[in-house]
């Protein structure tokens, strides 16, 4: 039989084995660059200097599931996407698959379904009387839309004519486009549906302009991948994850933190 004393040490060497295996498993195995910019309610800054938000909270915990960290990089929209072609960032959520896209991304399953919907001033929208995107070109309005933001199919066969090139007003930051309706410098403002009714209530303007019936797309958002920096197997891990959350009841928790609404499981948008 072997003295206690050498007992001992092995017992204290298989301990330490032990413990230093399960450090070393617990290290992440990936750390992946994320978008975020201050777009309620899917990525924000809040009172306590807390980046938060639907997105942020939805991705960190995905990318937690699969042993990956996430390192947030704030930027606007238009550059994230140049961010995203060359490599510098991983991972931009929220974003709609186009073919231009399909060159520089890969895309997961919908995590989020909230239309594009044209906001106008409420005295201007019985003026107008707009039915569908196609009446624009047709008489003397003003839209304002984001600098790279796809807005669908039918917007992008009327950015072919001229005449609706010529009423378009580029914006690169909504809080300023939300005050240029209001006084009158351009006529609408195509936003995401949720994030507008939000953001017209934090400028106190949700008394003066509204959303209208007019839904220029209804895509569902995706998270789009550099496929410089991402595979295809890390995506289906992604996506396997985020079904399982679906299923758990996981995913209903982290989108009614931050969006007010009841969620449709068939759509991932509001009922």
């Amino acid at each position: 039989m072997p003295p206690l004393r050498s007992l001992f040490a092995n017992a204290l060497f298989a301990i330490a084995v032990l413990v230093a295996t399960n450090a070393h498993a617990a290290e992440p195995l990936c750390e992946k660059t994320v978008r975020w910019n201050n777009d309620p309610p899917y990525s924000v800054r809040d009172a306590q200097g807390k980046i938060t938000g639907f997105y942020v909270d939805l991705v960190k915990e995905i990318l937690t599931k699969m042993n990956c960290t996430m390192k947030l990089q704030e930027m606007p929209w238009a550059r994230a996407l140049s961010e995203l072609e060359a490599g510098r960032i991983d991972i931009l959520p929220g974003a709609l698959k186009t073919s231009d896209r399909d060159r520089f991304a890969l895309f997961s399953d919908p995590i989020n379904s909230s239309p594009n919907i044209l906001f106008m001033k409420k005295t201007a929208i019985d003026h107008f009387n707009l039915k569908n995107l196609a009446d624009i070109p047709k008489i003397n309005f003003r839209l304002g839309v984001q600098v790279n933001v796809a807005y669908g199919a039918e917007f992008d066969q009327l950015m072919k004519k001229p005449t609706f090139l010529k009423q378009l007003t580029t914006v690169y930051k909504r809080h300023n486009a939300w005050k240029m309706v209001h006084i009158d410098r351009i006529d609408g403002l195509i936003v995401d549906e949720v994030t507008g009714l939000l953001e017209l209530k934090e400028l106190h303007l949700d008394s003066s302009i509204s959303k209208t019936n007019l839904v220029v797309s209804s895509s569902p958002g995706l998270v789009a991948f550099s496929k410089k920096t991402i595979d295809e197997s890390f995506i289906e891990g992604f996506n396997q994850q985020l079904k399982a959350m679906i299923s758990s009841g996981a995913y209903a928790k982290i989108r009614e933190r931050h969006i007010p609404c009841k969620l449709s499981l068939r759509t991932l948008g509001c009922k």
